[in-house]
C-alpha cells in the first residue's frame, strides 16, 4: 500500500499530493488498527450454583462487554455452550482464552487436554477465573502448571469464604490503574504452583494476603485432610510460618508454549464483586496482558457496573423474595467505582 501511494504521489501535481499523503496515512491508520485487533475467546460454563453466585456467562459477558468498550483493539467472543466449545475452531485466530466454570473432575478442559494445549503451544494467553483454577491431579494439573502456572490442587489447597486485604501490589501491568482493596470472596489459596525457572517459565504473584485463621477451623473433629476444607500442609503454612498466600497470580512461559502467558484469579465466587472497580480492572488488566495488549498507564477504561447491570444474563431467575438483595447493595455501595 506504502509503495503504491509513493507511486501515485509521483503522478499527481503538488498540490495535489499532499491531500493524497494525508488520505492514505488516515487508511495506513485504520487498516493498521483493525490489523493489531486481538480476538479474546470467553468459555462459560454450564450452571452452577445458583442466583448470583458462579454466574459463569453473565460474568463473561460483562467482561467482555468492558473489553470492547475499553476500545484498545480487543474483540471478544463469549461461548456458552455449557462446556467446551462445540465449534474448537473458534480458538483458530485467538489471542486469548477465559475460562469460567465449575472445576475439579468436571472442569471443561479436562477430556481436551491434547487439543487444548496445541492452541497454548501457539503462544495463546489463558485466564481461569474462580472454581476455573481447580482441576485433578495428573494429567489434568500437569497441564495447567504448564499453560498457567498453577492450579487449585484437592488434598492441598482450600477453598474458605473470608475478607481478604490487599495492602500491596506488585509492579506489573495486571496492577496498573489498581488501588489497595479489601473484599469478602470465597478466595482459594494454598495454590500448587510450578516450580518456576527461567527455562520454562515465571510466576508474579498479584494479589496476596495471609488468610485469617478461622479459615483453617473447617474440619470436623478427627478428620486431618479434607479435598477443600484443609491439610496439614496449608495448616503448616499459614498457621505457623504466617505466610501470605497468592490468590491472583501471573505467569509467562517459556519457549516451548511460544512464550504464551496466563493468568489465574480465585475470586469471583459472589457475583456483586464485579461492581468493585479494583477487582474488576485487575481481571480486565490480566486479560489484556494475557491478550499482548498493551496496557494503559492508568489500566483498562471501565465504567460503573450497578446492581442492574449484574442482573443481566443471571443464569437463574431473580427470586421473587431476594433476601440478600440488601446485603448486596450494601456491599456494592463499599466498593471503589471510579
Amino acid at each position: 500500500m506504502q509503495f503504491s501511494t509513493l507511486l501515485i504521489l509521483k503522478s499527481v501535481p503538488m498540490k495535489l499530493s499532499i491531500p493524497i499523503l494525508i488520505l492514505s496515512l488516515i487508511q495506513l491508520f485504520i487498516f493498521g488498527a483493525y490489523a493489531a485487533e486481538k480476538k479474546v475467546v470467553f468459555v462459560a460454563g454450564p450452571k452452577s450454583h445458583g442466583f448470583f453466585a458462579h454466574e459463569h456467562a453473565a460474568g463473561c459477558m460483562l467482561l467482555a462487554d468492558h473489553l470492547e468498550a475499553a476500545n484498545l483493539g480487543i474483540k471478544t467472543v463469549v461461548v456458552t455452550d455449557g462446556g467446551y466449545p462445540k465449534d474448537p475452531s473458534v480458538f483458530d485466530d485467538a489471542a486469548a482464552v477465559v475460562v469460567a466454570c465449575d472445576g475439579g473432575v468436571r472442569h471443561l478442559l479436562n477430556q481436551n487436554l491434547k487439543e487444548f494445549d496445541a492452541v497454548m503451544r501457539r503462544g495463546v494467553g489463558l485466564a481461569c477465573i474462580h472454581y476455573g483454577v481447580e482441576t485433578t491431579k495428573g494429567p489434568a494439573g500437569d497441564h495447567f502448571l504448564k499453560w498457567i502456572g498453577g492450579y487449585f490442587e484437592p488434598y492441598w489447597s482450600v477453598n474458605p469464604v473470608w475478607n481478604a486485604q490487599f495492602k500491596l501490589l506488585p509492579q506489573h501491568p495486571i496492577s496498573q490503574g489498581v488501588q489497595p482493596f479489601e473484599m469478602q470472596d470465597e478466595w482459594y489459596y494454598h495454590m500448587r504452583f510450578r516450580e518456576a525457572t527461567s527455562a520454562i517459565g515465571t510466576i508474579t504473584p498479584v494479589l496476596s494476603a495471609l488468610p485469617p485463621e478461622n479459615t483453617m477451623k473447617r474440619l470436623k473433629p478427627g478428620v486431618e485432610s479434607h479435598p477443600h476444607h484443609g491439610n496439614p500442609n496449608v495448616a503448616e503454612a499459614v498457621l505457623k510460618r504466617k505466610e501470605a498466600q497468592h490468590v491472583a497470580w501471573a505467569y509467562q512461559r517459556g519457549a516451548d508454549y511460544n512464550y504464551g502467558r496466563g493468568f489465574g484469579f480465585t475470586g469471583a465466587h459472589f457475583h456483586e464483586n464485579w461492581a468493585s472497580l479494583d477487582a474488576r480492572r485487575l481481571v480486565l488488566n490480566a486479560i489484556a496482558w494475557i491478550a499482548k495488549v498493551d496496557v494503559p498507564d492508568g489500566g483498562m477504561p471501565s465504567r460503573e457496573v450497578t446492581l442492574d447491570d449484574l442482573l443481566k444474563n443471571q443464569d437463574f431467575p431473580k427470586p421473587e423474595i431476594w433476601k440478600n438483595e440488601q446485603q448486596v447493595l450494601n456491599k456494592i455501595s463499599q466498593f471503589r467505582k471510579k
